[in-house]
């Protein structure tokens, strides 16, 4: 998957096939629409394009309200992972700004998708609303389809067990440590990639070996406090672990790592961990009965097949 970082550099894409979102959590409804890209583009012999925008676009015009304590399923390098593995052929990441977000609907698809990337067809999904004061929809690229020499295609608002797939309430399943529900609206696991950053223990006093793994982008959702059944997957090799989601007395979350298989993993480079099941609610790791609860839930993972 080619990655750009502006318009400009996007030029040569052939036959563009093409969608503008967030795609936060590159959720089951979103893969709809990415399946339908990779349909359209092979009919086309082209390539699928994904127009996706950092910082958020909420963080930018509502910083005081809607924006204000936005959470993300995703950091912007797990997204790039999701979408690389959902089969996207470019993602063209825009620099969201207030001069950017004053640009008219018709601007944006006159200038940029017709202009610059000559798109081929824009796929749009369900109620989606794009340009200033998110005056443009699906009506308006149908209609400009001669004029701007493309096709427009709608895709239809997607369900999971009956209830609407969205972001939303994606976020309120890992806040509230439902992990098993969001990765069903998922439809892959909820992950975190990051760095080892230091050990915590080794081994000391009968608690596993723990390892802090620092989250980069503040606007990071994390599960619920409390113990987690892991996967670590470190370029080829795999491991079994637990995570512990904990929050410190100074409110601050850290999340701490135990990976069952240490001489897999390379705990020099970036990993990614895959949240599988809660195992434990919250813990208090200052507590004496903290070591029994983490070692009790060790051995439940252990027994875990996945």
């Amino acid at each position: 998957m080619k990655i750009f970082r502006s318009f400009g550099e996007a030029k040569n894409i052939i036959n563009p096939v093409v969608t503008t979102g967030s795609f936060d959590g590159v959720h089951i409804g979103h893969k709809t629409i990415l399946n339908r890209l990779r349909m359209l583009a092979d009919k086309y012999k082209g390539e699928s394009v994904l127009i996706t925008f950092d910082p958020h676009p909420r963080k930018v015009l509502y910083p005081e309200t809607a924006g204000k304590d936005l959470k993300l399923i995703n950091s912007q390098e797990e997204k790039m992972d999701l979408l690389e593995k959902a089969g996207l052929d470019n993602v063209i990441i825009v620099e969201f700004t207030r001069e950017f977000s004053k640009i008219t609907s018709e601007q944006f698809v006159r200038d940029l998708l017709h202009g610059i990337l000559h798109a081929k067809v824009v796929v749009a999904g369900f109620n989606h609303h794009f340009g200033f004061n998110k005056e443009g929809d699906y009506k308006q690229l149908w209609d400009w389809q001669e004029k701007y020499h493309f096709e427009a295609e709608e895709i239809p608002e997607q369900e999971v067990y009956h209830e609407t797939v969205s972001s939303t309430k994606i976020r309120q399943a890992i806040s509230e440590g439902y992990i098993q529900r969001a990765n069903a609206y998922l439809d892959h696991y909820y992950i975190i990639i990051g760095k080892p950053e230091k050990w915590l223990t080794e081994g000391a006093l009968n608690l596993p070996s723990l390892v802090k793994i620092p989250i980069i982008e503040e606007c990071k959702i994390l599960p619920s406090s409390g113990i987690y059944a892991v996967s670590v997957e470190s370029g080829l090799n795999n491991s079994k672990g637990m995570a512990i989601i904990h929050r410190r007395h100074d409110s601050v979350t850290e999340v701490l790592l135990n990976i069952f298989d240490e001489l897999n993993i390379n705990k020099d480079k970036k990993i990614t961990i895959s949240f599988h099941k809660k195992i434990h609610g919250a813990i208090d790791l200052s507590e004496s009965r903290a070591i029994s609860k983490i070692n009790l839930a060790k051995e439940e993972i252990s027994d875990l097949i996945y």
